[in-house]
């Protein structure tokens, strides 16, 4: 999948039902939405008509938490259904999920964790995928995730393991700017190296936001505004690729909406400047 052939939908927002008046209320200054799919499975009429509601306004992107793509044991059908009930409804684009595991032997262990870098890792990943996307036609794209934990079998570096998933997988990236970025610092490694090694024509989306401090390490807890090395990192990322679109993500300690579209105009005009150069 080449970010060429994928429609540029700009800068939006990961929609958050807090804002949802003022999402509406600004649409103007909103380009499209990324929506958490798992919100949206469990059929009540209200969920329903908000799902139906978003798409008649905006373009959106269904992006999953719980499909454990790493998985080992295969890929939870109720979820993988219900997955797909909600991207045939939007028609998206292309939807997303992480390069992860969540769920071992049936239990979900609540949390995205990382995977093994390693040639027994790249193939449960690319059964799992096979299966999600024979059952799921829309485009899907990948996204990584911050490392808490570092295996001693690893066989890739990040930029190799990366590559390796989506090309053997013909995937678009999900390239979450500020997990590179957080990775970089707490394992030590250059984050430009990586994304220059990356497949430009690949990264589809990005995600952004500011990162927390726990001691010496960054975290990726999507509860402060976008911090300047962040900023910085994206100048980069979109002058190297001619991504599709930007979303910005906030959960935590959430600011005056005006503080998000003012983020979402800067973003804007990083991505306005580079197009042309792409």
């Amino acid at each position: 999948m080449q970010n060429k052939k994928l429609p540029r939908l700009g800068v939006g927002l990961g929609f958050r039902d807090t804002y949802r008046t003022e999402v509406f209320r600004n649409a103007n200054q909103i380009d499209f939405l990324e929506i958490t799919a798992d919100h949206f499975f469990d059929r009540r009429p209200e969920s329903n008509e908000l799902l139906k509601l978003l798409a008649s306004r905006f373009p959106l992107i269904p992006h999953g938490l719980g499909l454990s793509l790493g998985s080992a044991d295969g890929l939870d059908r109720d979820y993988l259904n219900m997955l797909k009930r909600v991207v045939e409804t939007v028609q998206p684009a292309w939807w997303s999920e992480h390069i992860s595991f969540c769920r071992v032997d049936g239990i979900d262990i609540g949390h995205l964790t990382a995977l093994p870098k390693t040639k027994a890792t790249l193939m449960c990943l690319k059964e799992n995928i096979r299966v999600a996307t024979s059952e799921i036609g829309a485009p899907l794209i990948l996204e990584n995730i911050t490392q808490s934990i570092e295996y001693e079998n690893d066989t890739f570096d990040e930029a190799s393991f990366l590559g390796e998933v989506l090309d053997e997988n013909d995937c678009g990236l999900l390239l979450d700017v500020t997990n590179l970025y957080i990775n970089s610092i707490n394992y030590r490694f250059d984050a430009i190296q990586v994304l220059n090694r990356l497949p430009c024509d690949r990264i589809v989306q990005l995600h952004f936001v500011g990162f927390d401090r726990e001691g010496d390490l960054l975290i990726d807890g999507h509860g402060h505004s976008t911090n300047l090395e962040i900023w910085q990192l994206l100048e980069e990322v979109v002058r190297y690729a001619p991504v599709c679109g930007a979303i910005l993500e906030r959960d935590e300690q959430l600011p005056p909406f005006s503080d998000i579209l003012a983020e979402l105009a800067k973003m804007r005009e990083i991505m306005n400047r580079h197009f042309v150069e792409n």
